[in-house]
């Protein structure tokens, strides 16, 4: 699935890069990790990112189905300690840091990334 994105962003990068790659005389690898590789990594870091946060959400949907999460955790704790809420609610405030965390991360690093463009 990642690949379909690296291929879009790849597709982005207008042709003319291409050739004004190969018109210096540069080989394909040379034209792909020097010219082509680092502006295709700035279109698709969004979506990268926004993937990588959906796995990180939907991970806690299969903790249902029964592989061992952070929902999980807090399901084995509620069943220990009786308390209903409370530990759903340290799970999702858990969820939400690491959420936003990753959000602040990826923006910094697209923020960095676009430095040099204008």
């Amino acid at each position: 699935y990642q690949a379909e994105n690296f291929r879009s962003g790849i597709m982005a990068v207008d042709a003319g890069q291409f050739e004004a790659g190969h018109s210096l005389g540069l080989k394909y690898g040379t034209v792909m990790t020097s010219i082509i590789l680092p502006q295709a990594v700035k279109n698709v870091l969004p979506a990268i990112a926004n993937e990588f946060i959906s796995l990180l959400k939907e991970t806690s949907i299969s903790g249902y189905i029964g592989l061992q999460d952070l929902t999980q955790g807090g399901m084995i704790i509620r069943s220990i300690t009786y308390e209903a809420m409370i530990p759903l609610l340290a799970v999702a405030v858990i969820y939400l840091v690491i959420v936003l965390i990753l959000t602040w991360l990826v923006g910094k690093l697209e923020k960095a990334l676009r430095k040099n463009e204008r």
